[in-house]
């Protein structure tokens, strides 16, 4: 009886909840860490296979979560309350506070939590300061990362929101020994590594980035309209996704996210990528008379759609077009539509090179309690006589499947098991500026075309805030191939990975400690073993052949490169 009234009371609360749409960037990782937690254990139902949620959403499966605190152990219920202070806007109150600097019934300032908050009937506002900063220590020295800025969000009436972010982040390498400080430079979009992309602005003691992400949204009860600068992951994931996995720069976008049912819900949008290609056509003329060249253009178009036809099950499929004409094509900003389908109708009829598309679906099953198991696989190019035994040809396909086993049968223990392997040339294409990439980072897995990963991770949460994660990593990339049009037959015939140019083992045990919200201190320590090697095959026609050291350099920054002991100690507020 007490259950159903909770219920009740619960459902009521959903209804008068106000239906503003910002989302948690997916760099709370605690947050989205918690829900699916949650989901596992058969105390919230979750779709988890396009981040980020919305905070208001989030919200609602943390209350949702509050009428089962029974069956949440300590840590949990320690957990529920600090999170849903965290998100005291959302339910129309102040967040409590620990190191007060002001209060009143409508505004809360505060260095524990450090926030100034602000509330009345029409306008709710939350401004945080983001800072922090990470020493990065190996025997090759010493990096120190370091970062600024702050974080906006803005509720006005009951539909629209408004958000915004800076972070501005340098990298001194200055104290790295016996190589130029560009070594220091961990992400660039040859690296096979899962850290950020950045677009370093170089100096002589490292390098600076600046990223800026924010965005204006309409919300009602079941959707949400939106114009964003922002990450997105598509794909089930503990340790990167291979349709989106969020790497890449933030990048402008239109959104569209639809619930009309339980069972079903959608997610869209289209976005303008980088290209990082020459548009040759395109150029400002100097007073002196000089040509400063533009880029070429360069658009995503891609929708999702998930079917749950029995609880904690999600079936998900999609769809998604890269596109670089002069202007935005409307064929492309229809959210319910095959793409590949309206490209061959666009192109097809005059001769003309294709866009590129891709087709994608991701499984995600909560049914037996305690156990996440999940595959998600994105499809870049297929015939299905490829299929068949005697076909030498591959399809450029990546898939992933995994196992999340939580809470059981030793409670506060999560163990993560996860496979991925994309086959030759998948993500790339003939044309650059086609290629799923922005700012040429890889858009979907970070080790890119002809690679597997096994990873294994046991996550162990004794308390409160505090995440103890000891993970192994075993990455391999195989033959070096661009997309060779006239030879891409020959390409996709060869073994995948064929012969190994690159791997890396690495045993990591991290933990961070999130002090108060949006506190954290954390602490790294990495072990990897990161080679690359000679190969004695003939070569091929669109094969890139270089020795063991040309791998290691293309695909490693020259600090992690060989066998390293890396510690990592931290500290930020914000993210």
């Amino acid at each position: 009886m007490k259950k159903s009234i909770l219920s009740f009371l619960f459902s009521i609360f959903l209804l008068s909840v106000t239906a503003q749409d910002i989302p948690e960037h997916i760099s709370y990782t605690r947050i989205y860490d918690y829900l699916d937690e949650l989901a596992t254990n058969g105390i919230i139902e979750l779709n988890s296979v396009a981040k980020p949620f919305s905070r208001t959403f989030i919200t609602e499966k943390l209350l949702e979560a509050k009428t089962h605190s029974n069956s949440l152990n300590k840590r949990q219920q320690n957990e529920l309350k600090f999170f849903l202070n965290e998100f005291a806007l959302e339910q129309n109150k102040l967040p409590e506070t620990m190191v007060k600097l002001a209060k009143n019934d409508n505004l809360t300032a505060a260095l524990l939590q450090p926030a100034v908050n602000y509330i009345d009937t029409v306008f709710r506002a939350r401004i945080a300061p983001i800072i922090g900063m990470n020493i990065i220590a190996n025997a090759n020295g010493t990096l120190i990362k370091r970062w600024y800025g702050a974080d906006l969000q803005m509720m006005i009436g009951k539909h629209l929101s408004i958000y915004g972010s800076l972070r501005d982040i340098s990298l001194d390498a200055s104290g790295i020994k016996n190589m130029p400080v560009s070594a220091g430079l961990l992400a660039r979009p040859t690296y096979l590594n899962d850290f950020p992309g950045y677009e370093y602005k170089e100096s002589s003691t490292g390098g600076d980035f600046s990223d800026s992400r924010g965005g204006i949204k309409y919300a009602w009860n079941w959707g949400s309209i939106g114009l964003v600068k922002d990450n997105v992951v598509w794909g089930d994931n503990y340790h990167g996704s291979n349709i989106l996995s969020g790497r890449a720069p933030s990048f402008p976008m239109l959104t569209l996210h639809l619930k009309p049912a339980k069972w079903f819900e959608m997610q869209y949008f289209h976005g303008w990528l980088v290209s990082n290609v020459i548009d040759t056509t395109r150029y400002y003329i100097d007073n002196a008379g000089g040509k400063h060249a533009r880029m070429a253009n360069k658009f995503i178009a891609a929708n999702m759609f998930t079917f749950t036809p029995v609880r904690n099950l999600n079936l998900s499929v999609g769809n998604s077009i890269i596109y670089a004409e002069e202007d935005i094509q409307p064929a492309y900003l229809f959210p319910i539509a095959f793409y590949k389908s309206e490209d061959h109708t666009l192109t097809k009829g005059l001769g003309l090179e294709n866009q590129n598309s891709q087709f994608f679906f991701n499984f995600s099953s909560r049914n037996i309690n305690h156990l996440h198991l999940f595959t998600s696989v994105y499809i870049d190019d297929l015939m299905w006589s490829r299929f068949l035994p005697s076909s030498k040809e591959r399809n450029p396909i990546s898939y992933k499947v995994g196992a999340n086993l939580s809470n059981f049968p030793i409670d506060n223990l999560s163990i993560v098991a996860e496979y991925t392997n994309s086959n030759i040339i998948n993500y790339k294409h003939s044309i650059p500026v086609l290629t799923w990439a922005s700012n040429g980072y890889n858009l979907g897995s970070y080790l890119g075309d002809n690679s597997t990963e096994i990873y294994l991770a046991a996550r162990y949460k004794p308390i409160r805030g505090l995440d103890l994660n000891l993970s192994y990593t075993d990455a391999k990339h195989g033959n070096e191939y661009i997309y060779d049009r006239a030879a891409v037959d020959n390409i996709i015939s060869q073994p995948s990975p064929g012969e190994i140019t690159w791997s890396n083992n690495t045993v990591a045990f991290n933990a961070q400690y999130e002090v108060v919200n949006n506190a954290y201190a954390i602490i790294n320590v990495s072990y990897s073993d990161i080679k690359g090697y000679n190969l004695t095959s003939i070569p091929i026609v669109g094969e890139v052949r270089k020795t063991a050291q040309g791998y290691l350099n293309l695909f490693t920054p020259a600090y992690l490169q060989g066998k390293n002991t890396t510690i990592t100690i931290g500290f930020s507020f914000g993210f």
